[in-house]
């Protein structure tokens, strides 16, 4: 069963969010792991996408747009911004799963990481509400990490 970890904002806002989730995946690629970040939609992806490069001063995250062949691929993090984790992503050899994305799906638990992050943002919280209890129902153990203002 997948570890999976809720990380707290008292932050509203997306960028705070996705900051918090440039540092996250920065640790998870550090550690030798193989990443995917699962976005909603072009838009976020791309956000996101130029926050990788920019939101740290030392930071060098690796990362390019999902393949289409992604155990293929040559950077360790890998951005997906698809409907689902389907079957060439889930048997690609991803360690770890940045969750960004909104509704809640089995497949995230075929990981062993799963890394949500949540800010102070209503819609926001009440989603990771719903996938908190998903991923409980479904057996894992999710825990609640809250992240000071200093990160």
């Amino acid at each position: 069963m997948a570890q999976v970890r809720f990380f707290i904002l008292k932050a509203t806002g997306g960028m705070a969010r996705l900051r918090q989730a440039c540092a996250l995946t920065e640790e998870a690629y550090l550690a030798g792991g193989r990443v995917l970040v699962w976005l909603d939609d072009a838009h976020q992806l791309e956000v996101f996408d130029q926050l990788l490069w920019t939101f740290s001063d030392r930071a060098f995250v690796p990362h390019e747009r999902l393949a289409a062949d992604p155990a293929g691929a040559e950077a360790p993090v890998q951005l997906h911004d698809g409907a689902a984790l389907d079957a060439r992503i889930l048997d690609a050899g991803f360690d770890t799963l940045v969750n960004l994305h909104t509704a809640p799906a089995a497949e995230a638990l075929r990981f062993g990481k799963v890394i949500e992050v949540i800010d102070g943002d209503p819609a926001v919280r009440e989603a990771g509400r719903t996938r908190f209890r998903f991923y409980r129902e479904a057996g894992a153990s999710p825990e609640h990490i809250e992240v000071t203002a200093d990160g």
